[in-house]
Order: structure tokens, then sequence, then C-alpha cells
């Protein structure tokens, strides 16, 4: 059991810290004994653990009376864990590195973590403050060039890594759906998906601009191949005729989707209104923001959409800025597309801090904004979906990789090899850490201009290769809502023996949980040799009502 001691404004976050890593706390109780205590205070028992893990980017009054030596650094610290870049966003306290260190700045010769044994057990001073380093991963997000770090599940990694490196077991329900080996989330904005709608506007223009000389250019620089600027040339051909209403509009197409994620959840975010740019915080949005459509326009496909098991959400134009607005383009998609569901893009991602606690009161169930419009990675810093500060029932789904994220000129502009490169990264981490891998492919990147038909295709094999499971969006909450449902009963050690007993609310309609028994190591507390933060563990799955005994090989 890990108790843990922190200041009142804490409080809340710790609470969804300990929903994304799911393993037995409480807030700590003096007298309490305890495995861990995690504390961000100073005042605890001498007795209240075997082992203190002493978060804050300060010098503290510990420091002193133990005499360990600290340097207060600035904010925007850049460290190194198991090879990778941990960014800290708030104060930090820096240790010299003349300890064994799970967490380092080689240019300064610095550690994040200094330990301090003794009779009674051992105490880790690390050197930031978590909680408030989570708060503002899931409220402000990571900047643009950190963003391949998923640096909230770091933070959860070290704490792991630092219980079962002291020689204690460690009991979790991992985010990984039982018989899978992450999730991944198919979605896809519906912006621009009737062509003739546009006669004579920028979208026509940039669609003719980019089709001919656009293409050109790509083949030249072995970007695309020959046979895509044959295809973008027939369409330009055709666009007369397709204006006449002679010829197949190339946009229309999308629902070409449900031949390409055949048996795979998907979820399709629909514009609730037409040529409405909508609003910025304080004035009117860019007018090129509106789109040509309504939902009448496409209605024969959402409803093959629905027909066919997948969903279709809101793509909201100014349900970010306030609730009236976002109850009303919720009921103006619910009158055009029956089975439409309580979940909620913003169109080109706007959000802002209050944005979770106005979609939760317009009665959105999920999210799916939080992330990059120039990049892809982790904004929220998590592969997880979470509850945002301020919300009280609305879960976010962050959104990891978005195509004219990699693919657009004023973007990454990578080449498919690359962008093959960026991705893959993001899927070996869902593979190490759980959670969603949200993809966001656009209605008309199957079509010409932009024919990205290739790379989706490819990274769909990738996906069904690593053991997804391809939920819809709100499916995949719904899963993370029954993780989040769980709750652990007594958990004891003894003899190499963990025996534990855990509940949750079972939903048969989407995988089982697992619980992980990880076993501790013996040696040193910080020591770097071996990248995994513990020696093994033990997977047990469930779906309600777990009591269960593993024996450990310590």
């Amino acid at each position: 059991m890990i108790g843990v001691a922190v200041r009142s404004q804490e409080r809340d976050i710790a609470r969804e810290f300990f929903e994304l890593f799911k393993t037995p706390w409480e807030f700590y109780r003096r007298g309490q004994r305890y495995d861990v205590l995690l504390s961000t205070v100073e005042e605890w028992d001498a007795a209240a653990a075997k082992l203190v893990l002493l978060y804050r980017g300060e010098r503290l009054e510990f420091d002193t009376r133990e005499n360990v030596p600290v340097r207060p650094g600035a904010e925007q610290a850049m460290f190194s864990y198991q090879a990778r870049p941990l960014p800290l966003y708030g104060p930090v306290a820096a240790f010299p590195a003349d300890q064994v260190s799970l967490v380092k700045d080689d240019a300064r010769n610095e550690s994040l973590t200094f330990l301090k044994e003794s009779d009674g057990g051992a105490t880790v001073r690390i050197g930031y403050d978590l909680f408030e380093e989570v708060r503002l991963l899931l409220t402000v997000g990571q900047p643009p060039a950190n963003a391949g770090t998923p640096v909230l599940e770091l933070h959860i990694d070290l704490l792991r890594a630092l219980i079962t490196r002291s020689g204690i077991p460690l009991v979790e329900i991992p985010p990984v759906p039982a018989g899978y080996e992450f999730i991944s989330c198919l979605t896809h904005d519906i912006d621009h998906p009737v062509l003739r709608n546009h006669c004579f506007d920028p979208t026509m223009f940039g669609f003719l601009y980019r089709a001919t000389f656009g293409s050109l250019s790509e083949v030249f620089r072995g970007r695309k191949p020959i046979r895509a600027l044959i295809r973008n040339l027939g369409a330009v051909g055709k666009l007369p005729f397709v204006y006449l209403g002679i010829a197949e509009d190339p946009w229309a197409g999308f629902d070409r989707y449900l031949e390409i994620e055949a048996g795979l959840g998907s979820t399709y975010f629909v514009i609730p209104k037409r040529d409405c740019p909508g609003r910025l915080s304080k004035g009117s949005a860019p007018a090129s923001r509106a789109s040509g459509y309504t939902v009448a326009d496409i209605k024969p496909q959402l409803d093959k959409i629905i027909a066919a098991g997948c969903e279709v959400g809101l793509h909201g134009i100014d349900a970010w800025l306030d609730s009236n607005s976002g109850g009303e383009e919720r009921e103006e998609l619910a009158r055009s597309a029956a089975g439409a569901n309580g979940g909620v893009r913003m169109h080109w991602l706007f959000f802002d801090a209050k944005s979770p606690e106005i979609l939760d009161r317009s009665g959105f169930s999920y999210d799916s904004t939080v992330g990059y419009n120039e990049t892809v990675g982790y904004r929220a810093g998590t592969t997880q979906a979470y509850r945002p500060p301020g919300a009280a029932s609305l879960m976010e789904l962050p959104l990891l990789v978005m195509d004219t994220a990699l693919f657009y000129p004023d973007r990454l502009n990578l080449s498919q090899a690359r962008a093959e490169q960026v991705v893959w990264r993001i899927l070996s981490d869902a593979e190490w850490f759980g959670g969603a891998v949200t993809v966001n492919w656009h209605d008309r990147s199957i079509a010409p201009e932009r024919q990205w038909d290739d790379f989706y295709l490819k990274l769909l094999r990738e996906l069904k290769t690593r053991g997804a499971w391809f939920p819809t969006a709100s499916q995949a909450v719904s899963w993370f809502g029954k993780r989040r449902s769980a709750a652990f009963g007594a958990v004891t050690w003894e003899d190499g023996v963990v025996k534990f007993n855990v509940s949750a609310n079972p939903n048969p309609a989407t995988p089982g949980l697992r619980v992980r028994v990880h076993t501790p190591r013996r040696g040193n507390l910080l020591e770097t040799k071996s990248a995994n933060s513990s020696a093994g563990f033990v997977d047990e799955g469930f779906d309600g009502i777990l009591t269960a005994s593993v024996t450990l090989s310590v």
C-alpha cells in the first residue's frame, strides 16, 4: 500500500494520477504503517514506511537536516531517464551525480534523485513537484518540441521502478486490455466531404494547385509514385463534370474507410453547421475554418457507418467556448444523424483550459481534441484517457497521430519512410506503456489530391501485427471507465506470495482487465544497468471480481 501525503491543493490531481497509475493507495493517515510513503510535505512519522519518496522542486528542511547537497534550479529543465529525455516544467532541485542515479543531467553532471539510507529504511529525495507537473500536463500540455516524450508515463514508470527496486512487490492494473497489447482508436474528421460544394473558392483552387503542380513536385522529389500524379490529373479533368452532376465527386467516397477498416471500430466526427467558421475567445475565427457541407449532404454515408457498427460524434465549432453552443451543436447533429454518440472533437483542435468544464456541462461523455496540429505525439504526456481538471464526468481521449501533421508542407512535411519511423515509435511506446493510440485520418486523405491511403493501409497492418484492440472512441473510453471503477481490497505479501482481491464494474461489451504483479528486484535502489523498471511481472486477467495468490521468484 502506498500512503500519499500531499498539500491540500494537490489532492484532486493526486487522485487523477492514481487513476492513471492504478495501484493500491490512500491519503496518508498518521500512525498507519505503509510499504511506501509518497510525500510532497515533510511531516510524517519516522516509522511511516519502509521507503519514503520525497518529491519537491526546492530546498527543504529535510535537505538541511540530512546534509543533502541540493542545488535549486530554474524551471524548464531537461533530464534523461531510461535513455529518454524527461522534460520538467516546474521548479527543479538537482543533486551532485556522485551516486548512481536513475535520472540524470549529463551536461551538468547532476542527478534528480538522492538516496538517504538508514537502519529504519530508505528515503529517496526526488527533485521536482510530481503532482504539479501532472497538473500542467493535463491542463496546458507540452510544447511541440517535447511532443515525442510520453512524460507522464515516464513519471509513472520512475515511481514504479523506485518501488520495485527497493525490494517491494507492486500490484497494479495496467492500461492494457486483456487479450491485447494496447488500444488503437481509428477516427476521421469529416471536414470537406463534398468537392462539388466548393466552386471558385479557396478550397477548390487549393485542390487544383495541389493536384497538379503540387503532385508534380512530389513525384520529382520521389515523395509520390507517378500513378498518384495520373490519378490527380484525372480528377482535375473530371472536375467540370462533377459540378454538372455527371461525374462522381472525388471526395464523396470517404465511406471507403468501411472497406479499408472492415471489422474494426472507427469514429467519424461531423461538423454541425455549414459556412460557419465559429469564434475565437475574442472575435471571429478565420473564414477558411468554415466547412461547405450540411449533415444532410452525407446522410447516406453516415447511415452506412452507423449500420456497420461504427459511430458518429460531433466535430464542434463553438462547443469549446460555451455550453449553450455545445448543446445546440450536439442537438443539431442528433437531428440529422440518428445514433450519433456523445463524443466530440473540436474543428481545428480549438481548445483551452476551460473547455473540459464547458464540454462537461454540455453533456458530452468524452472529448478527443487534445493533440497537436503541427506535430504528432503526447500533448498531455500520456497514452491514457483521463479526466481533465474541472470536469465532473467528461473523459479526454488524447489525439496522438494526425495525417495533416505528418504530411502537410507547412507542418512536419515527412516522407512516408520518415513518417513510419515517427509513428512506429509511438506504437512501440504503446506496447511498452499500454494505453491508446488515437489516429485521425481525414475524410479526403484517401482521395485526390492527398492520396495518403498507402501509408494508412500500412499503419493498419502494423497496428494489427502489434496486437491492438480496435474499438470506437466511446468503447475505448468505456473500457478506461471500467478500469477506473476497479478497487483493491487487502493486499498482502509473505514468503514470496502476493495475495490480493480486486473488483471492477463488469462490462461484457469491452475486453477484461488484468492485474499485474511486479516482482521486486534486489540490489542498488538507483542502479541503471537494466532498462526494465522491475525484474518481471505476472498478469492475471479478470472482469468483475478476482481473488488470487501469485508466487514470485524473488
